[in-house]
Parts: structure tokens; sequence; C-alpha cells
């Protein structure tokens, strides 16, 4: 089986690493000729929204997926006249816009922070603060965002983020931020992975548990119903992350990422099948792995540069993950995952130490 990926970075190299094992082969579209993923799969250099690219990709492939949501939606919308698509673009387009987003969230009726359309300047002024306002379109890893606490931090902010459409959502005083990521079969099958505690710095997500401690089965459950009604009204096939703020016994969704995600890198040790290799199989057609947990553990992502090797290795029961990228500020470089009993601690203090 073929599998063509709209973007070579980290996510589409671990895509490949895991279709190996099964005889899949992966083939990558990408603008950089020294994209990550291409250390393990066929490289396409060329723009997401290169005709020719596109044309290549397709024919190099029997399915196409996407390794980030920011890839052009009329690029997916050009590949699927030529070859299948999975996730579907429709949601895609869904994520590539929060607004759109949310209204789809308040339609399944998933509970959420307050949210307004915000076109001007004006229509920000006098508005109900705390909030945080961030661009409907683009933006990851706390870009394109600014927090919002009183009246003065309004001022100049809709030029501040460049004079383009807007969403003004409500401050969540939340008690954690959560996660779950979940798969769904082309045949409807769904399965979900435990819910995980994520914990963000400078809009970055650095450190993930897994499973999130305390969660109990009515909170796993509420999470899996939320998923699950996303991506049955999507007629999603693949993998799908939903990003959540956890308040008391109340749940609400953030937002959604249409593809593996990097609060599920975990589960390459820590669950029987990684989200890698069930992303491929189900855009493959192939039946869903168990999404059973094998053992807790702790996700430290290495932001900017990575540290020595040998350091990292000598932690107890880590497993290193070097992306083969170049360092620079802000960067996901690696990760390592410390399982149940080993010294996360020790990793978390090695990736800032650099």
């Amino acid at each position: 089986m073929r599998v063509g990926v709209l973007g070579g970075g980290q996510l589409a190299r671990m895509m490949a690493l895991a279709g190996h094992p099964l005889g899949i082969t992966c083939t990558v579209l990408d603008p950089a000729a020294d994209a990550c993923a291409g250390a393990v799969a066929d490289l396409i250099v060329g723009a997401y929204d290169s005709p020719d690219g596109l044309d290549r990709l397709a024919r190099s492939s029997d399915v196409v997926t996407f390794e980030f949501e920011s890839v052009p939606a009329a690029s997916a919308e050009r590949l699927a006249g030529h070859v299948a698509v999975q996730p579907p673009p429709a949601a895609l387009e869904v994520a590539q816009d929060r607004l759109h987003e949310k209204r789809l969230f308040a339609e399944l009726g998933i509970e959420t922070a307050t949210f307004r359309a915000i076109g001007s300047q004006a229509e920000l002024d006098g508005g109900p603060l705390p909030g945080v306002l961030k661009t409907r379109r683009l933006g990851y890893d706390g870009k394109g965002q600014r927090v919002l606490r009183e009246a003065g931090d309004a001022q100049g902010a809709f030029t501040a983020l460049g004079e383009v459409p807007l969403i003004l959502e409500g401050l969540v005083e939340f008690d954690r931020e959560l996660s779950i990521v979940a798969v769904r079969a082309s045949g409807g099958e769904v399965a979900c992975y435990p819910l995980v505690e994520n914990h963000h710095r400078e809009g970055i997500l650095r450190i993930t548990h897994a499973p999130a401690p305390d969660a109990g089965a009515a909170l796993q459950e509420l999470a899996e119903r939320y998923a699950r009604l996303v991506l049955e009204r999507l007629e999603y096939v693949g993998v799908l992350a939903l990003e959540l703020f956890q308040v008391g016994n109340r749940l609400l969704a953030n937002e959604m990422a249409p593809r593996v995600h990097n609060s599920g890198h975990w589960t390459i040790e820590g669950a029987e099948t990684s989200q890698f290799e069930n992303h491929l199989r189900a855009v493959c057609g192939l039946p869903l792995g168990t999404t059973q947990l094998r053992m807790p553990c702790t996700m430290v992502n290495l932001i900017g540069a990575a540290p020595a090797t040998a350091e990292l290795a000598a932690v107890t029961r880590a497993h290193v993950h070097l992306y083969g990228k170049a360092p620079r500020p802000g960067r996901k470089v690696g990760h390592v995952t410390v399982t149940r009993g080993g010294d996360w601690e020790a990793a978390a203090a090695l990736a800032d130490a650099v």
C-alpha cells in the first residue's frame, strides 16, 4: 500500500516509520528539500499548492493524508479528484477556521468557552473580557493569539494580529488541560486512547502524562462521546485529537486537530498500537489495532535544541526520538517518552537546560 502525505515534518516521519512493518510505503510532499521525513520516506520537493507536486503525489499514492492542518484545503480537494484523501477535505476545512470549529462543537452539543467572531477593532471594543483573541486561521503553538484581561489590552489588538478575521473566546479558568486521541476506521469503527494531561509553556506543549492522573471513567466516557460526535459528523477516517479544558467534572472543547497529534506521541511505547500505526490502518482500510494502554508513561518534548543523546539515553526507561531537524528557538526537534518507573523529571530537566 502506498500512502501520500501532505507535509514532511516529524509527524510524517513517524507515520512512515510505523508503516514499514506493515508493508506500507510513504511519499511526502514538502517545500523543504531537507524535510525530516525525507530520511525515511520518498520526498517530493514542492509547494503544497504546486500542481506538478500534487499530481506527482497522486500518481505515487493509493491514498493521501496530511500531517498538519495548515495545508491548503484546495490542494486536498484537487488530490481527491485523482486519489482517495483521508481524512476527508471537509474535515480539513473545518479545522482550519476556529470559528467554524467552535460552531461545529456547538451544533453537536459539545461544551466550549463562549465565543464570538471579530471582524474589526470596533467589534472588539466594549466586548466582555477577559478573553483570548485568536486569528481564525493559521496560528499554532501559541502563535496568532493574545490574552485580553481588561479594556486596555484590547486597544490596537485587531491591528496587532494582522487585521484578519478573528475569534474572541472567553478565558477559561480550567483545572487542567487534557486531550483525547481517537481513530475512526473506514467502516465506522471508533477506538479511543486514554485521556492524557498536558502541560504547556509559551503556548507549546512540553509534557504529557498518560494516562491523565485521576481522570476517572466518567471523564473518559465524556471525552469519548465528544470525539465520536465529531468523527461521525465529519464521516472522518483516521486519527483525530480533541484538546479539552477540565473544569470540575465538565470538559470544554478547545480545538481539534485532524491528524496524528503531539499529545499522542506516548502511544509509540505506551499503547498496544501507536496513533501513527492506527492512522495508517484507518486510511488504508485495514482493521484498527487496540488502543489499550500498555503502561503509564510521560512524554517530554525537546524544544529548540536536543540535549546530548547520551544524557537522554542515560535516563531510566527513557525512549529517545530525535527528528533530524536543525536547532531553532521554539522548534520541536524531538521527544522522550519515559515509561512506568522511569525518571521523567530528569528528562524534563535535561530538556529545560538546553
